[in-house]
């Protein structure tokens, strides 16, 4: 006898405008973050006959309800009202979402996130539920200066994660810290896995200059302001240029500007809204990754660097040490120390194979297993039956 797909709903966050053969209306939606681990996860359990998955979004822009089915998944596009969601402690989400819900009837619910009150939301539901951290926003805001938003999410984050049964993160410090800071919490730890097409990079390193490239915000905790500093100092001793690619975001850009060299300054290609296959393309030049990041769970650049075969001079803060093997396909230092980062960089570039933007074989083979799609997928799958099994473990 076959048993019955598994119908699982996500939400309440997802780049529907990311993918390829969605409805007109969708391809017209401003793009916002790409989240491209869920767009991973999706591919794989597209594959699945075993799951039935529906995807629940809700965002202002969309311009009406919107239903449609891609290869084999449901999409649920949900209009929501302007400036109602987080003030009303996502009460607003919770109805939407219950409503289109009780037509799904799902076995479980994966809530993505703590940002954008999915983890409240799922717990006001009833369903047997999974909750997938994204980021440890109430960690985050005792490294680097918080937000209005910033400090209002890590708020609603600590009440959630009390609340939740059951919780994957990335990295083994999200799993110490998650344990530690909730001893009830049972937490599952799920990598979630690049894209495909970074482990299919066709490597040519450009040596002259050495390109090296940093891949996400350029704000105070991704450390953006030590990497200028950091490199502005050695643009004497090495000839390199540096492609940004990444949104800086308010005047952080300005004030580094007007604390570097002009010359230096010079040195530097920003780019924004790149699709995963033209990040890609960037990184099969580059002949290393720069990752100099304050506090980072589990960056998804570094990921995608290290399974593409990009050596990464990166912090030893996070999940960052889970990637990077110093000696073998990077180096780390101490997060915000300008002296350390320094001579990162200027080891890095006299290493026989960073230098010349190449990892030891060993390293990428180790990355490129541990960090696979399909185990991934495997994951999620097996974190569903607990989570059905026993709903408030």
């Amino acid at each position: 006898m076959v048993a019955d797909p598994l119908t699982v709903a996500w939400f309440s966050y997802f780049p529907v405008e990311w993918l390829s053969g969605v409805p007109a209306p969708v391809t017209r939606l401003p793009r916002q973050h790409p989240a491209s681990w869920q767009r991973v996860l999706l591919a794989e359990f597209e594959k699945n006959p075993a799951l039935r998955l529906h995807v629940v979004v809700l965002r202002k822009q969309f311009e009406r309800d919107l239903t449609f089915v891609r290869n084999g998944v449901t999409f649920h596009l949900v209009k929501t009202p302007g400036g109602l969601r987080a003030p009303s402690l996502f009460w607003v989400d919770t109805v939407l979402i219950r409503r289109v819900l009780r037509a799904i009837r799902p076995d479980v619910v994966h809530a993505w996130g703590t940002e954008q009150g999915a983890a409240l939301v799922a717990e006001r539901l009833g369903y047997p539920r999974v909750t997938t951290i994204q980021g440890l926003i109430s960690w985050y805001s005792k490294v680097s200066p918080p937000s209005w938003h910033e400090r209002v999410a890590g708020f609603l984050e600590n009440y959630a994660l009390r609340r939740v049964p059951l919780v994957t993160t990335e990295a083994r410090f999200s799993v110490q810290y998650l344990r530690h800071r909730f001893p009830r919490l049972h937490v599952e730890q799920v990598e979630h896995a690049p894209d495909p097409v970074f482990h299919s990079v066709v490597r040519r390193p450009q040596t002259t200059p050495l390109r090296f490239i940093f891949v996400g915000a350029f704000d105070h905790r991704k450390g953006g302001d030590v990497m200028l500093q950091a490199l502005d100092r050695l643009r004497g001793e090495i000839d390199f240029e540096l492609l940004v690619v990444g949104k800086p975001r308010g005047t952080f850009l300005q004030t580094l500007q007007a604390g570097v060299s002009p010359e230096f300054w010079r040195r530097i290609i920003f780019k924004d809204q790149l699709t995963h296959r033209e990040v890609a393309q960037e990184l099969s030049t580059a002949t290393m990754m720069l990752c100099p990041s304050r506090a980072d769970v589990s960056p998804n650049a570094v990921k995608e660097a290290v399974v593409a075969g990009v050596p990464v001079i990166g912090t030893a803060v996070g999940g960052i040490p889970d990637y990077v093997f110093p000696g073998q396909n990077g180096r780390l230092c101490s997060p915000g120390n300008l002296a350390e980062l320094m001579e990162a960089i200027r080891a890095a570039c006299g290493h026989p194979l960073f230098g010349v933007g190449r990892v030891e074989p060993k390293s990428l083979a180790q990355t490129r297993a541990y960090l696979s799609p399909e185990l991934m997928a495997r994951r999620f799958m097996e974190v569903y039956q607990q989570a059905l099994a026993n709903p408030e473990a």
